[in-house]
């Protein structure tokens, strides 16, 4: 039997080796570029977790892959993280309102809310060691070709607000600008930023500590989508059974985790500004250079003999899109506590999870899917969400063929389209040309209250026959036609109202133009491909439009310009060089 759960990085590492499910890798290798793409191919094979015993100008091992399979995240949290949700729903629900009854029948797991908080120790494993803060010791990665540098990417950032005294753990990218400086990328709507404008506020500088390793428990609460407020240590002792061991930093005032196999101690200036990136991230473009502050490391401290963790984001499949996958498994139940009629829901990792959300929706009256847009939009980290579309109870939200069916058979965009112009947008996203704004849309494909169903094209014309600009085509469920042209020809929001005119096209009923870059045989870069590069507002037109009064009113068919636009950052490609090298030296690495 496996064990419920690992204590520290070391027993999850052992584990794994144990179970031939980690291999470790003694000959040298180079933290710039050639560890991310043997990671991302490993990744792309289903393979182990990777220790790299041997890094180029670093005494220290590191260890990549930890997370990318579903059968390693589910090793990690010691459960499904399905049961999770399910176990706390059934806590709210019988709970709250109490009852005798309920109280006692879900007792011995309601106890597991009593580890949901930390515990403050003398000692700590990942004190045993205080060196200088130098950070040209870690074997921090250069992981794309046109990054700004080598970025601290598997950093767990614990801050805490100076008005309220509350924590905030939160995996933020840090730049390596020298031995003691790095960025600081806090999103503008996560935690941390939160406590660094309360900071500036006040005229302080704001303590920090990175945490790198630990509990894997702690590692996934760090990424998970938490309401506002709540302590992801806290919930990280929940999910381990016991309170976290948090021991007193050497050169600041906060409490760390005990068992992290690195501690970087330091301060975020309140007044420091400078420029950070570029860094391909999981969008699959690069993020561009912008203003972020800067942390100003004080001290390392660490465990004797550890290992420094780490992780590649980047197109999909990459390892971070299983840690996303179990976060929506996690918490996507406990929606249903405050909005009963949505039934299950499912952040698609192919576009970078905010980029598309699938929901099933229990529509009591008219409309109701419509609601349940409006309310998910302003729930936690579902503000980011970029398209939502919205289906009945019955439709598995998962299978993007089945939601594709119901828009076809249901979507009329005169009363089911719904377009937000101007929204707070994920950090990341480029499609607006704007920074963390951009515009939302949602689809309403809920079944009506009458037997009348649309129709669909299931088959059409090659459309290449007409417009040689067009290099491929591939229909989908729902009459969704994707079709693939050289933007470089021809003008793509003029082609799709070509489109629009061409006979036998009259039963499609939904065009998406995509770039050439594009496999349209692949599901999953062809998810990519179209939800990461359209903004609504910008990019999507209909066969009809009419202003009524101040509505906007849309009919007919739908078109996607998903076209790589001027001012899109580049592609994420690894350079031909590094992928022969790690070509060259493949059977190397597994001897």
């Amino acid at each position: 039997m496996p064990p419920k759960g690992f204590r520290n990085l070391e027993n999850f590492i052992s584990h794994l080796e144990s179970i031939g499910d980690l291999k470790r890798i003694k000959t040298e290798v180079s933290p710039e570029l050639e560890i991310t793409e043997i990671a991302s191919r490993t990744v792309r094979e289903g393979g182990p977790a990777l220790l790299f015993e041997n890094v180029q100008g670093s005494d220290f091992p590191l260890v990549i892959n930890l997370f990318g399979t579903e059968q390693r995240v589910e090793l990690a949290l010691g459960r499904k993280p399905a049961s999770v949700g399910e176990e706390l729903v059934e806590i709210f629900r019988k709970v709250n309102p109490p009852s005798i009854g309920g109280i006692f029948s879900v007792l011995p797991k309601a106890t597991g809310l009593l580890s949901m908080r930390t515990k403050k120790v003398r000692r700590g494993d990942v004190q045993q060691v205080e060196t200088e803060p130098d950070l040209s010791k870690l074997p921090v990665m250069k992981c794309w070709p046109r990054d700004g540098g080598k970025f601290v990417t598997f950093g767990l950032v614990l801050t805490r607000d100076p008005a309220t005294g509350s924590r905030n753990l939160g995996i933020y990218r840090l730049q390596v600008y020298d031995n003691r400086t790095t960025g600081m990328h806090w999103h503008a709507h996560k935690g941390g930023a939160a406590h660094y404008h309360e900071a500036k506020k006040l005229g302080r500088d704001l303590e920090a500590a990175v945490i790198l390793g630990g509990d894997p428990r702690m590692i996934f609460s760090a990424v998970a989508p938490l309401p506002d407020g709540m302590d992801e240590l806290a919930f990280a002792s929940y999910l381990r059974g016991s309170p976290m061991p948090m021991v007193k930093g050497k050169s600041i005032s906060l409490h760390v985790p005990a068992e992290a196999e690195f501690i970087l101690e330091g301060s975020v200036p309140r007044d420091v500004l400078r420029q950070e990136g570029p860094f391909g991230d999981h969008f699959g473009h690069y993020s561009m250079e912008a203003d972020f502050p800067v942390f100003n490391l004080s001290e390392i401290t660490h465990r004797k003999n550890p290992v420094y963790p780490s992780i590649v984001v980047g197109k999909p499949p990459q390892e971070d899109l299983y840690l996303g996958i179990a976060a929506g498994e996690m918490f996507s139940p406990l929606i249903k506590i405050i909005q009963p009629e949505v039934k299950d829901m499912w952040a698609y990792p192919e576009a970078g999870f905010h980029n598309l959300l699938a929901v099933s929706v229990d529509e009591r009256y008219p409309k109701g899917g419509i609601k349940a847009m409006l309310a998910l939009w302003g729930t936690g980290q579902l503000l980011l969400t970029k398209c939502m579309i919205c289906v009945s109870s019955d439709v598995n939200p998962r299978d993007f063929s089945a939601v594709l069916h119901e828009i076809g058979e249901n979507f009329d965009p005169r009363e089911d389209f719904l377009m937000i112009q101007w929204a707070p947008l994920d950090t990341l996203d480029f499609t607006s040309n704007k920074f963390n704004v951009g515009s939302k849309m949602g689809i309403n494909a809920v079944r009506k209250n009458t037997p009348e169903r649309k129709t669909y094209a299931r088959e059409v014309p090659d459309p290449r026959e007409k417009h040689p600009e067009i290099t491929g085509f591939r229909l989908l469920a729902g009459g969704f036609c994707a079709v693939r042209i050289d933007e470089s020809r021809t003008d793509p929001k003029e082609m799709i109202r070509r489109l629009f005119e061409t006979p036998g096209l009259e039963g499609v009923r939904i065009i998406a133009l995509v770039s050439p870059d594009i496999d349209l045989t692949d599901d999953m870069e062809l998810i990519w491909g179209i939800f990461t590069r359209f903004d609504p507002y910008l990019d999507v037109l209909f066969e009809h439009t009419e202003l009524r009064g101040s509505a906007v009113v849309y009919d007919g068919r739908m078109g996607i310009d998903a076209t790589v636009k001027q001012w899109y950052p580049p592609v994420i490609e690894m350079s031909e060089d590094i992928k022969d090298k790690v070509e060259t030296r493949w059977s190397e690495y597994w001897s």
